[in-house]
Formats: structure tokens, C-alpha cells, sequence
């Protein structure tokens, strides 16, 4: 078992091979990985079921289905894959060029950032999903998974690095440590001078951890307390279509709503059909119930379950949806501004004023009028597959895809020129 330390020279020397690589080598590599994945799937599918059995008991159901693989899994995996390698390589693409009165002529010019270090739970499509875009992008990357995850993710990772080796490359571009301590995760923190960029890519207690201790740049991702608001002049069989998909289509995911608001003018009558749609609905088709945590005004018009002071500011991860009526858009504002992890939020309105009001306050990666958080993915905004969804403001924001793994430097030629 390689230390981290050998890992993290490993993978520094590595990735002076990746910054070099040209599109047609990586897309050539990309492709083959696709096919190894898929040529083993039955490996894969074995490693993951004994992470799925020893996480028997352990992990909630909606946890469980994060982490299970099945055959059209690994092909998606597979075509995330072939999705990245059809992106155009943003490596050594030219931003801009200025030629100075003195005749220096200064290129900006895109460039890899090194070596990424992402720590992540456990989700194993994020293990191809990460090698891929870094591999692209022309970095090296340590992928720290989780321990829950870890059988799946290491097969996943020896699959990748005996192609790496196939196709002549340092298998040291991608890495997975088989230390799944707190300990391995420090060292990754706090590699400074090895690792670039640190992604954290989980619940908030993995992303809290990561930004409080690292001491390598770390990017903050993930924690969604993701919210729609339902404006008075909204079609209700419109904000019924997306509140069910963006809550149950799979809860377990960062973009899935976690806060229903609602116009006061209409919970009257929206509120019933909601709680026959997420409830009755639900159980008559053999489904899993939404629980609604109603606040004083939701609870006296359906009942159900009354909202704690923290409910409102809970990532659920679960078939539970925090409900609140209030007076209207911009009341809606100042709850998400308030509340909001700065993931995704959205409006059901049929008022243009009401939508741009919305989009220009509502400070998310994410600003959605008329449509579910669902959306907020690397694969659906078209960057293949995504490394994470950064809910910061600097350097990268929403969806990380290509060109948010790469910096720029500045190319200066002269003819020798001195500065006077």
C-alpha cells in the first residue's frame, strides 16, 4: 500500500506529463477508459456489492441507492466518459494577446492547475467522473472516496490506471488512497506544495471539515438547502410536475428541493394538492410519502408535521420537504437570502417582473425560473460530467466542469526588451 506521501510525489511528477498531453492523446486515453470500464463491469459490479452489503444496516436507504451500481450506472459512467473527451481540451487556449507599447507581446494563456485533490463520500461515479475531467483538463488527481464506497471506487481506479499504463502514461495521473482514515484526509489538506486545489465534494460536515482545516486552496462545494417558491400567479400543474421531480426524483443529491414556499394568496388551495401529490399520490403508487414540515400557516391548512426552528435550514437528503407560506416575492427573497446555501433556487411564476425580480436578488450558482433544481449538474449544462458544484464566488461557481480546473499564465516575449 503506497504512503500518501509517495502518492502525492507520484502525482506531482505525473502531472508535468499531463500539462504536455495533446487533445487527440487524451481523447484516445478517455475512449479506452470508457471501454475498460464497461469490459468490466462484472468486476466493478462484485466490488460494489460488498461495499453494499458491509453498508447493510449502516446507511439510510436514500444513502444506500447513492452508492449502489447496476449495469446502466457503470454505462453512464462510461458515457460521462466519452461526453468529456468530446469537449473541446481548454488547455492552451489562448485568452487574450496585447502588444505593449515597448514591443513585449503578452499572451494569457489557459493551463492546467497541477495536481487536484478531491475528498468525497459515497457516490463511486464521482471516482470516474473526477479522473476523467482532471485527466482532461491536463491535471493529476488524488481521489480521496470514502470508506463506505471504498471497494468500488478502488476497482474503478486500478481499471483506469492499467489503461493509463496501456496507452504509455503515468499511471500516477489518477490516484486512490486505500487509507480511508481521518488521517489520510489531513495529510491531503494540508499538502501544500504538492496538491493546487482541494474539492470537497459531500454533506456539509466533509465540506465544513475541508474549509476550516486545509491548508492547500480548497474550493467549496456541494451543501444544497435548495428552495422553490411558488408565486401567486404560478400554474399549479406546472409547480406540482416540479416540485415532485426536483424533491423525489432522487433525494439524495445536492440539487434536490429541501423548501417549498408558498404565496399566501393561493395555499389555501395549492397546499391540498401538494400533500395529496408527495403523499396520497405517493402511496397509492407504492412510492416513498414526502414528509412536510409545515410552518404555523402550511400546518393549519394541511397538518402534517410542525417545523422546528432548524428544519428550514436542514439538508434533508431524505423524502422530507420543510413548507412555508409567506406573503410573497419578496418576502420569498429575504427567506432564501436568509436561509439558502447559495446551490439552487427557483420561482414558479407566470409574472416576467416577478421572475426578473427573482433571478437578479436571489444570489445561488443557480437561479431557475419556471423548472427544477434537478438541472444543476456538470452532464446536464452540457460539461460532460462534473467535479462538484462550487457554491462560492471565486474562481469557480455552479457546476465545475473543464475549464474550472484550470488556471492561466501569462506568456511575455520580447527582443529584449528592459525594463527602464
Amino acid at each position: 500500500m503506497r504512503t500518501m506521501q509517495e502518492i502525492l510525489v507520484g502525482a506531482k511528477k505525473a502531472a508535468r506529463q499531463a500539462a504536455v498531453l495533446t487533445e487527440a492523446q487524451k481523447n484516445a486515453a478517455l475512449e479506452n477508459m470508457a471501454q475498460a470500464l464497461e469490459q468490466n463491469t462484472d468486476k466493478i459490479l462484485q466490488a460494489n456489492a460488498v461495499d453494499l452489503k458491509n453498508a447493510e444496516g449502516v446507511l439510510p436507504v436514500v444513502m444506500l441507492d447513492r452508492l449502489r451500481l447496476d449495469e446502466k450506472r457503470i454505462t453512464a459512467m462510461a458515457k460521462g466518459i466519452r461526453e468529456v473527451a468530446a469537449l473541446p481540451d481548454p488547455v492552451g487556449k489562448t485568452l487574450e494577446t496585447t502588444t505593449l507599447k515597448n514591443g513585449l507581446t503578452v499572451t494569457k494563456r489557459r493551463v492546467p492547475l497541477g495536481v487536484i485533490g478531491i475528498i468525497y463520500e459515497s457516490r463511486p461515479n464521482v471516482t470516474s467522473d473526477g479522473a476523467a475531467l482532471c485527466f482532461k483538463s491536463g491535471n493529476a488527481c488524488i481521489l480521496r472516496g470514502g470508506k463506505d464506497a471504498f471497494h468500488s471506487s478502488y476497482a474503478i481506479v486500478e481499471i483506469l490506471r492499467d489503461t493509463l499504463k496501456a496507452n504509455g502514461l503515468d499511471e500516477n495521473l489518477i490516484n486512490l488512497p486505500q487509507d480511508t482514515s481521518r488521517q489520510s484526509a489531513a495529510e491531503l489538506m494540508t499538502a501544500v506544495g504538492y496538491v493546487d486545489a482541494l474539492i470537497p465534494r459531500g454533506g456539509a460536515g466533509l465540506i465544513r471539515s475541508c474549509v476550516e482545516n486545509a491548508k492547500v486552496p480548497c474550493i467549496q462545494t456541494g451543501t444544497g438547502i435548495c428552495h422553490i417558491y411558488v408565486d401567486e400567479s404560478a400554474d399549479f400543474a406546472m409547480a406540482l410536475d416540479i416540485i415532485d421531480n426536483a424533491k423525489t426524483s432522487r433525494p439524495s443529491v445536492c440539487n434536490a428541493e429541501e423548501v417549498c414556499l408558498v404565496h399566501e394568496k393561493i395555499a389555501q388551495d395549492f397546499l391540498p394538492l401538494l400533500a395529496k401529490r408527495l403523499q396520497t399520490d405517493k402511496t397509492a403508487q407504492g412510492l416513498a410519502r414526502v414528509e412536510l414540515r409545515c410552518d404555523e400557516k402550511a400546518y393549519g391548512i394541511i397538518g402534517g408535521v410542525k417545523a422546528n426552528e432548524t428544519d428550514f435550514d436542514t439538508e434533508f437528503l431524505d423524502y422530507v420537504l420543510a413548507v412555508k407560506v409567506l406573503s410573497g416575492v419578496d418576502e420569498a427573497i429575504e427567506h432564501i437570502a436568509l436561509h439558502s446555501t447559495g446551490h439552487s433556487d427557483g420561482i414558479v411564476t407566470a409574472s416576467k417582473e416577478n421572475a426578473e425580480k427573482f433571478t437578479l436578488q436571489v444570489d445561488s450558482a443557480a437561479v431557475y425560473v419556471n423548472a427544477s433544481t434537478r438541472f444543476t449538474d456538470g452532464g446536464e449544462f452540457g460539461k460532460g460530467c462534473e467535479i462538484g458544484i462550487s457554491t462560492q464566488k471565486l474562481h469557480a461557481r455552479g457546476p465545475m466542469g473543464l475549464e474550472e480546473l484550470t488556471s492561466y499564465k501569462y506568456i511575455v516575449q520580447g527582443n529584449g526588451q528592459v525594463r527602464k
